[in-house]
C-alpha cells in the first residue's frame, strides 16, 4: 500500500502557474507508475498526466499538453505536477494516484489502486 497526500492547490488567475506535490509513504513508491487526475463539479474524474517508475516515460491528456509537466523524485518519494498557462477550465479537485505494483503509465483510473484525498485548484478568469 502507498499513502498519498497532495498539496499546492489554491486560487490563481488565468495565465498563472501552480505546482502540485504528492508525498507518498511506503516502500514501493519507486516501483509504481504515478498519475494525476482531476474532477470538476458535476463531471467524472479525468486523466491529466502519468509517469512511469523511472520518470523516463510520461503521457498527458490532450487538454494539458504543452502546459503541464509531470515529474517525480524517487529519493523524496514525491511526484509533482507543474501547471502553467492555467485556464478557468482547469478548475477542479486534483488527485494523485499510484498504479498497481509493476504497472505502466495509463490514462485509465482502473490502473491505479491508491489515491490521495485531493487538492482544490481554482482558476479565475
Amino acid at each position: 500500500q502507498v499513502q498519498l497526500v497532495e498539496s499546492g492547490g489554491g486560487l490563481v488567475q488565468a495565465g498563472g502557474s501552480l505546482r502540485l506535490s504528492c508525498a507518498a509513504s511506503g516502500r514501493t513508491f519507486s516501483s509504481r507508475a504515478m498519475g494525476w487526475f482531476r474532477q470538476a463539479p458535476g463531471k467524472e474524474r479525468a486523466f491529466v498526466a502519468a509517469i512511469n517508475w523511472s520518470g523516463g516515460d510520461t503521457i498527458y491528456a490532450d487538454s494539458v499538453k504543452g502546459r503541464f509537466t509531470i515529474s517525480r523524485d524517487n529519493l523524496k518519494n514525491s511526484v509533482y505536477l507543474q501547471m502553467n498557462s492555467l485556464e478557468p477550465e482547469d478548475t477542479a479537485v486534483y488527485y494523485c494516484a499510484a498504479s498497481r505494483l509493476g504497472g505502466r503509465t495509463s490514462y485509465l483510473t482502473t490502473a491505479y489502486n491508491n489515491w490521495g484525498q485531493g487538492t482544490q485548484v481554482t482558476v479565475s478568469s
